[in-house]
């Protein structure tokens, strides 16, 4: 079984990978990674595990052509707002000079032999493997 990247990918036996979040019983905030204490309101010990939406709305990106030694580039830094609560930030790899992003499409199952598929403004078709 594959192990995953960050600790709050979650890679179930029997089920479909999911990104686990932490909910504040106090405030509602949702955060990735565990924590005891809300950063929003300052509530203890009311942080309780949630699965987070696989869908949401692409809130910004970027394009970086420039990064550390060993990082290929250019890749396309995402922050997308998930349906539900949550924020998290990816990166598309594997991105040409001169593309833009036009669109997001919402992946509803993932496996490690899926794509997802984009268009460029130019017309180039393109696809990024969702694997880990």
């Amino acid at each position: 079984m594959a192990l995953p990247v960050v600790e709050y990918l979650k890679l179930p036996e029997d089920g479909d990978p999911y990104l686990e979040g932490h909910k504040c019983g106090e405030c509602n905030s949702i955060f990735l990674g565990e924590r005891e204490v809300c950063s929003n309101c300052t509530a203890r010990g009311m942080i309780e595990p949630v699965k987070l939406s696989n869908k949401g709305k692409l809130y910004s990106y970027s394009i970086t052509f420039r990064s550390f030694p060993g990082i290929d580039v250019p890749y396309i830094s995402a922050i997308v707002d998930l349906e539900g609560g949550g924020t998290v930030k990816g990166n598309l790899i594997d991105c040409e000079p001169g593309e833009k992003v036009q669109a997001f499409v919402s992946v509803k199952e993932f496996n490690d032999t899926d794509y997802i598929v984009m268009a460029t403004k130019k017309g180039i078709i393109k696809r990024s493997a969702l694997s880990l």
